[in-house]
């Protein structure tokens, strides 16, 4: 039995329809019940579960032997990480798989990417066997734009830097993998989308998928927290994408990698194929 944590996000939810499809028990953990019903439609087990609340995450895990371990960017999470990570190794949970991040540094000021290196360390310290997976920004993340790429507009504070995006559903095609295969113990492994591209190059292929003119336009920081403010986030978390923002354009990236073929048989989406299959929500206006 696997515990999906983060079951109702862009990366658990493809997990769970994923672990469904291949009969694997699975127990989706959502927040509210009202959440259950798309879980148990496709034949998994829901359960009510918030990593504030040490009673629920306990009760969740009981008689699981592997927990896919996706925590929320907020400020609690690295406390939540290791409260988790605790409970995991205290009712028996066999091997956790975590998502972490490609930028995971102690020394950053990205907040997130701050506790997922917390998190990883601790991890690593805990007798439990474990596997880490690395990815890259997520294509999804440009969802949250998708009222002004509507109007023609994608905003960005990214200058030329480049990243190797990638999509939600091809990290939860490799968790899937590491959840049902052995000899992953120890792993860590680095997932990025199939090219490195500038906010240019994903403006010219949201012009081609969509079928009208997309222009990347550099914003000062107040401007950008502006255009962040009106997709409702948290002043924390704008604060963290503004930091994010400033080390791409300084040019960090990681090296493209074949680690979503390589586990999975399978390419990883491009950015066209993100945007035609998810056409309909980046016209959201």
């Amino acid at each position: 039995m696997v515990l999906v944590t983060g079951a109702t996000g862009q990366v658990g939810k493809e997990l769970c329809r994923l672990l469904a499809q291949s009969h694997i028990p699975a127990r989706a953990m959502c927040r509210h019940q009202e959440q259950f019903t798309q879980f148990t439609q496709i034949g998994l087990e829901a359960v009510q579960g918030d990593f504030g609340q040490p009673d629920q995450l306990r009760k969740a895990m009981q008689g699981c032997q592997q927990l896919f371990l996706l925590t929320p960017p907020v400020p609690q999470q690295a406390q939540w990480e290791r409260l988790t990570i605790d409970l995991a190794v205290e009712t028996g949970i066999q091997r956790i798989v975590r998502v972490s991040a490609a930028d995971a540094n102690l020394t950053t000021k990205v907040p997130w990417a701050k506790a997922h290196a917390e998190a990883d360390h601790y991890l690593r310290s805990k007798p439990i066997d474990w596997t880490i997976i690395r990815p890259v920004a997520f294509m999804q993340n440009f969802l949250e734009l998708a009222h002004p790429i509507a109007r023609g507009i994608l905003p960005h504070m990214t200058g030329d830097g480049q990243l190797s995006y990638i999509d939600s559903r091809d990290i939860a095609a490799v968790a899937r993998q590491l959840l049902t295969q052995p000899g992953h113990q120890g792993a860590v492994y680095f997932l990025t989308g199939p090219d490195s591209l500038s906010l240019g190059d994903i403006a010219t292929c949201l012009t081609e998928v969509l079928g009208h003119p997309v222009r990347a336009i550099q914003l000062a920081v107040e401007d950008m927290r502006e255009q962040l403010k009106s997709a409702s986030l948290s002043d924390w978390y704008i604060n963290g994408l503004i930091e994010q923002y400033a080390l791409v354009a300084g040019g960090y990236d990681i090296d493209t990698t074949e680690e979503v073929k390589r586990l999975t048989g399978q390419p990883p989406r491009t950015f066209a194929q993100f945007a035609r299959d998810y056409h309909q929500e980046l016209e959201a206006d």
